[in-house]
């Protein structure tokens, strides 16, 4: 049972974080990259509702079984391409924070395949799929449910 059901979030709190939603979507990271560390991020928080939700995402925008099951064990495969790699490496450091600050090793391979304005966009978007964790795992949003709009993000669907 939800703990904290829809009818009981503060009116405006979903509608600002989908802002920030928004804003992230409309950037030039490719929709299937923000969803894979969209999904990385639930796994890696242990967010049932949200694993469900990028996973159906992911499927939707065409991605395949084989990457999708492989995701939490992403460094042991060969299914990700480099840009990736880099971008789950970031991804797990940034969920996972240390008191240090984030180390050059990490940041700069970025450099590679992002501009500084995307890398802050990628930043942004780890950040947002973190806030969302947490409050799904308060609220306990019962998994299965979510569908899947199939008009959005129609964009960007390579990555």
């Amino acid at each position: 049972m939800e703990r904290i059901t829809y009818k009981d979030i503060p009116n405006g709190m979903f509608e600002n974080l989908m802002k920030t939603e928004e804003f992230i979507n409309n950037s030039t990271l490719e929709f299937k990259l923000l969803e894979i560390v969209r999904l990385r991020v639930s796994q890696k928080n242990g967010c049932a509702y949200c694993v469900d939700m990028h996973y159906k995402e992911l499927k939707n925008a065409g991605e395949t079984d084989l990457r999708l099951s492989s995701l939490c064990v992403w460094e042991e495969t060969p299914y990700f391409t480099d840009k990736e790699r880099i971008v789950l490496k970031f991804t797990d450091i940034l969920t996972k924070l240390s008191r240090s600050p984030i180390p050059n090793e990490i940041y700069n391979p970025l450099l590679k395949f992002f501009s500084k304005q995307e890398i802050c966009f990628l930043t942004l978007a780890i950040s947002q799929i973190n806030t969302w964790t947490r409050l799904m795992k308060t609220f306990q949003f019962i998994p299965g449910n979510y569908t899947v709009n199939s008009k959005k993000n129609t964009k960007r669907t390579n990555s």
